[in-house]
């Protein structure tokens, strides 16, 4: 019976201590990050990346052809867009909507 207080003593104790260690390293790694200016070169390159989808790209993800017209497109976002709701995949539907904005941008331009 000691012998079981004992080993749930310890283990109690070796999670304390591993939580906070890894609390402080994680502190760390935010207060370097920042320092070094990492985090927010990483939230430049997002912004990058979101704004230079291809057309390409777009009837790609959304798998189109050249020659589709909006209502196939909007078919295929709103097909595609809800499946990946119902499935719990936030990426792919960011993915989708990029996808659809950047198609919407290139059909006005070609209506102009």
């Amino acid at each position: 019976f000691q012998a079981g207080r004992i080993i749930a003593n310890l283990i109690v104790v070796g999670s304390g201590v591993l939580v906070r260690a890894f609390a402080q390293a994680y502190r760390q790694a935010l207060q370097n990050a920042s320092k070094n200016g990492v985090a927010r070169e990483a939230v430049e390159n997002m912004k990058k990346v979101g704004k230079t989808m291809s057309e390409s790209e777009a009837r790609q993800i959304l798998g189109v052809s050249e020659n589709a017209s909006w209502e196939e497109i909007l078919k295929k976002y709103d097909s595609l867009f809800e499946n990946n709701a119902k499935n719990g995949s936030f990426y792919l539907q960011s993915k989708v909507f990029r996808a659809k904005e950047c198609l919407e941008s290139a059909v006005k331009k070609d209506g102009e």
